[in-house]
């Protein structure tokens, strides 16, 4: 099974910084713990550095992103606040049927309500339930 753990790195920053990441390691280790023959796409494990990239890069690399969130077997996303991105990954994947859960506050966010198959109001509480179910899938 292979997820893609999509979320939030630049926000609305209009630099070239970038917020923490912490939440992405979090749940890469909660879903190997339980699951270690899983397969995790993390894109900022994959590009650590791309707020440097130049342009073509850059374009590259978006793109290829959303084919692997398109190809994936779940997509997770964490978007505490909107993440243009995120909101890609999180289309281009309901668009191939692949289900993506979010893990957010903007329930009332309308791309959150149209593209969730589920969301959690925070990462607690995705975390609990993730503890308490015998497959990723099955919390969606």
């Amino acid at each position: 099974m292979r997820i893609f753990i999509g979320g939030v790195m630049q926000a609305s920053n209009p630099g070239k910084g970038i917020v923490d990441q912490g939440y992405r390691r979090q749940i890469a280790a909660a879903l190997k713990a339980r699951w270690p023959d899983i397969e995790i796409v993390d894109p900022f494990s994959l590009h650590p550095n791309s707020v440097e990239y130049d342009d073509a890069t850059a374009r590259t690399t978006l793109f290829d992103m959303l084919a692997r969130a398109a190809s994936s077997d779940l997509v997770i996303a964490y978007v505490p606040t909107a993440s243009m991105g995120t909101a890609l990954e999180m289309y281009v994947a309901y668009q191939r049927g692949v289900p993506v859960i979010t893990i957010s506050p903007l329930a009332t966010n309308w791309v959150v309500i149209a593209l969730s198959r589920r969301v959690f109001p925070d990462l607690a509480s995705f975390l609990a339930a993730l503890a308490a179910v015998e497959s990723p899938l099955a919390l969606v």
